[in-house]
This record gives structure tokens, C-alpha cells and sequence, in this order.
């Protein structure tokens, strides 16, 4: 008798936690649909907060640290765009602005 009660025990545990079992994916943010990046190098001596202002509105794309580089993908942009590229120091006290580029899969920008 033991042994069919730790049968059936084991039989109900099984079931009960694949019952109860589920996937889960985990992945990273999906990439821009647009394909565009700028490659952002900060040689200032603090991070940067860098946008892209298009059609009057600045979009965040990134935050560089001092004294390196980044690659910044840009999404809701199409190749092509005449836009401005800004990168503001994380202290707010300079602001660093590059007008009227032309947006491209790899558009490449040095501050300051």
C-alpha cells in the first residue's frame, strides 16, 4: 500500500508541475525598423546625452561616456533625412550641435 501512495504522490506531483510549467522568451528591445545609426565619439571628459531633432522634435538615442564611443541606432528616421544631431553633457552645462545631416546607415560625428 506505501508503495502506490508514493506512486500516485509522484504521478500527482508530475502532473501538477506540467500543469504549471510555461515558456518564457526573453530577448532584448527589437532593433530599429529604420536601419539608421550614428556613431557617436565623445571626447569630452563626461557622458553625453545624445538626439536626433527631426521634423522639430528631438529624439533621445543614447547616453556615450567620457572619453569613448557608441554606436546609436535611430528609429522612426528614414535614410536620407536632413536632420540635427545634438549631444548635451549629462551636467546640462554644454550643449554640442551639428546641423543639416544627412542621415545614413552609418552617419559618424565627433564631440566636441
Amino acid at each position: 500500500m506505501r508503495i502506490l501512495t508514493v506512486v500516485l504522490l509522484a504521478a500527482s506531483l508530475a502532473a501538477s508541475l506540467a500543469a504549471c510549467s510555461r515558456n518564457v522568451e526573453v530577448g532584448s528591445a527589437p532593433s530599429p525598423a529604420s536601419g539608421m545609426a550614428v556613431h557617436l565619439k565623445n571626447n569630452a571628459s563626461q557622458a553625453v546625452n545624445a538626439y536626433v531633432t527631426a521634423s522639430g522634435s528631438d529624439v533621445f538615442i543614447g547616453q556615450v561616456s567620457a572619453n569613448s564611443e557608441k554606436t546609436l541606432a535611430v528609429s522612426g528616421v528614414s535614410s536620407g533625412s536632413s536632420v540635427t544631431l545634438k549631444a548635451r553633457t549629462a551636467d546640462g552645462a554644454r550643449t554640442y550641435t551639428k546641423d543639416n545631416v544627412s542621415l545614413t546607415s552609418s552617419t559618424d560625428w565627433t564631440v566636441p
